[in-house]
């Protein structure tokens, strides 16, 4: 594997701490994981981190004045620490718990729509982009038909990226909120956050990212970043990174998480409650109400952990490097074409593509007949597919443990399903 510069040095001993990849199946074929972008696999120290919290400590947190208690809120609050420290947040505080980012997306969303000092109304604009998930698109349709405010989008290129020529129209005296994706869940584009946040910060917009597939493969240090051009909240999810299900990451600027109204009612985001009226706890705990996933906020407190004990410089050099072996061996078979950038350096891993003459979800079938697992469908991204034409796409998505041989066992099966198919 040295052969293929950037790949981690040490990839053979990292995937041995992934026990799932050693699965085969009953035809004696090996497991071929390429639907990271989907979820990630598991390191046995998750998994461990998380049993031995509810074999030894389980109890609820801030509430039980016993010794368990003690031990799960400490764990939990913990956690918040690594997450605040994995994204290099100035405060730990701005770091809210969600069960996944779609949660996170629609906290801000919905509380932007609520009367406050933030509050967007009639007259308002809100500017997303063509690729993004559905998690960041249609909170902002609920918000902009509740409030009266107006929906606009950046539109993409024919190469897959965003297309920021009209920015200056779009980005205006108007726009509210500006909320994009860091990096494509479907066309694995990498967009220049930095710039379009400075533009949005130069008219007084809010600028939320849905960092769900930049978080497991960029470095990111939110303080490092000049102030007119870091988000002002940032979203991501536990799963993806090596993390259990369950949980997601609201990273928000204390100021204006500060003036935001609380998003649900319930135990620990409350200071007072009488029948006439409630006052509410500050920042993380305003937004965390009734009793939060506390090991999968354990659980993902070690898989951050994990990560940054590789590194995640290395993690994303690694990415780039199996990406551009992947796209050159894609490029080799007959009939398929891939959507997004062909540039390794402009995307992260998640590559989808068409197979002409075959159904993604037939593709799909097929190499998971062969051991390989990769995903089909729309990507919940329904509106870039239909920019490019096409309903839905099959998608290879790698990660920290992908190997070239991987790659190779993919095109092998890709070859197999031109020839299954009797394609000339």
């Amino acid at each position: 594997m040295s052969e293929i510069p950037g790949l981690l040095p040490e990839l053979e001993v990292v995937r041995k701490d992934f026990p799932i990849l050693e699965r085969t199946f009953e035809d004696g074929l090996s497991l071929v994981y390429l639907d990271s972008a989907n979820t990630s696999q598991k390191p046995q120290i998750v998994i461990d981190t998380m049993v031995d919290h509810l074999e030894r400590h389980n109890a609820n947190i801030a509430r039980a004045m016993h010794h368990l208690g003690a031990e799960a809120t400490q764990a939990f609050e913990g956690a918040r620490d690594v997450v605040a420290g994995f994204l290099g947040a100035p405060d730990r505080d701005e770091v809210i718990f969600t069960k996944n980012a779609s949660e996170a997306l629609n906290l801000v969303a919905n509380t932007l729509a609520w009367r406050g000092p933030l509050q967007v109304g009639e007259g308002d604009e809100v500017v997303i982009t063509e690729m993004e998930h559905h998690s960041n698109i249609v909170p902002w349709q609920l918000l902009t038909e509740r409030t009266g405010a107006t929906l606009r989008w950046f539109g993409l290129t024919d190469g897959g990226e965003l297309d920021t020529s009209t920015i200056d129209e779009l980005v205006n005296e108007r726009t509210k909120v500006v909320s994009l994706t860091w990096v494509s869940n479907m066309l694995g584009t990498l967009n220049p956050i930095a710039e379009i946040a400075k533009k949005a910060h130069a008219v007084g917009a809010i600028v939320v990212v849905d960092a769900s597939q930049a978080a497991p493969q960029l470095p990111i240090d939110l303080a490092a970043m000049a102030d007119d051009e870091r988000p002002d909240f940032v979203a991501f999810t536990g799963h993806k990174t090596v993390g259990p299900t369950g949980i997601g990451v609201l990273w928000g600027r204390r100021a204006l998480l500060e003036q935001l109204p609380p998003f649900l009612g319930g135990g620990e985001m409350i200071e007072t409650v009488r029948m006439e009226r409630s006052t509410y706890a500050g920042i993380p705990h305003k937004f965390e109400a009734g009793t939060p996933p506390i090991v999968e906020a354990v659980g993902l407190g070690a898989a951050l952990t994990y990560l940054s004990h590789i590194g995640m410089d290395a993690i994303h050099r690694h990415e780039q490097a199996i990406t551009a072996y992947a796209l050159e061996g894609l490029q080799t078979v007959k009939g398929l074409t891939v959507l997004g950038p062909l540039d390794a350096a402009k995307r992260g891993g998640a590559v989808s593509f068409e197979l002409e003459g075959v159904h993604p979800h037939d593709v799909a079938q097929v190499l998971d007949s062969r051991g390989v697992a990769v995903r089909a469908g729309h990507h919940c991204a329904k509106p870039a597919h239909a920019r490019f034409g096409v309903q839905s796409s099959t998608r290879m998505s790698s990660y920290l443990y992908t190997t070239p041989a991987e790659i190779d066992a993919l095109i092998e099966a890709l070859e197999y399903t031109r020839s299954y198919f009797k394609l000339g």
